[in-house]
Order: structure tokens, then C-alpha cells, then sequence
């Protein structure tokens, strides 16, 4: 029983293998054949919405699409913790009561720290 699984494990494990091998073959045959030298020339640019590249890729952002982005996933990952206290709000005892609004409060005192220092503002 042992040796029918592991062989089964094996044969498809050969067959991944050997399909990765001929997909990434034809994609080579496929992009050297029928792509013009200025196509290819021109691929290799930075990519912009369909747009010429403006800059160069390693320029220096403004640290407030940084700032946002943080804040946008440490609020969004608190957040996500109401959905599980939604569903089993009506069985709380009053400790666990205590403790989703001392979390909530911290959540709160966070939130109005970053909009005071001017965190959400552009």
C-alpha cells in the first residue's frame, strides 16, 4: 500500500517536472521567433501604466506613501479581529468583554495619535 502511494507521488512529481521542462522550452523558442528587435529593446523599460518611464526606478519616494501604507496595515490587521468578536459577542464573559474594549481603546488612542501628528494628512 505504501509503495503504491509513494509511486503515485513519484509519477506525478515526474510529470510536473517534465511539464515545467517543455512549458518553459516552448517559451523560448516563442520569444526569440516573431518578436522584432525594437519590441524587444522596448520590453526591457520600466513599465509606468502603459506610459514612458518618467524617472529612474530607484528615485527617492515622499516617506508619506510609506507612513500610509504602514497605517493602512496595522489598522486593517486590528481591524480584522472584529469579525471573530462579531460572531461570538453573545457568548463573552465579562473578562473577555474587558479586554475587546481595553483593545478597541488602544486601537482608538492610536488612530487619533497618527491623525494629530498630521500621519493621514497629504
Amino acid at each position: 500500500m505504501i509503495i503504491t502511494h509513494l509511486s503515485i507521488v513519484l509519477i506525478f512529481c515526474a510529470t510536473a517536472f517534465f511539464l515545467c521542462f517543455v512549458l518553459y522550452l516552448l517559451s523560448c523558442i516563442f520569444i526569440s521567433v516573431g518578436i522584432e528587435e525594437e519590441l524587444q529593446i522596448e520590453r526591457l523599460y520600466a513599465y509606468e501604466c502603459g506610459y514612458g518611464s518618467f524617472s529612474d526606478a530607484r528615485d527617492a519616494f515622499d516617506i508619506k506613501f510609506y507612513l500610509v501604507a504602514v497605517l493602512f496595515l496595522i489598522f486593517d490587521l486590528e481591524i480584522s479581529f472584529f469579525l471573530p468578536l462579531s460572531i461570538t459577542l453573545n457568548s463573552l464573559e465579562q473578562v473577555d468583554f474587558i479586554v475587546i474594549l481595553s483593545f478597541i481603546f488602544i486601537l482608538t488612542l492610536g488612530f487619533v495619535y497618527e491623525w494629530k501628528k498630521g500621519g493621514l494628512d497629504w
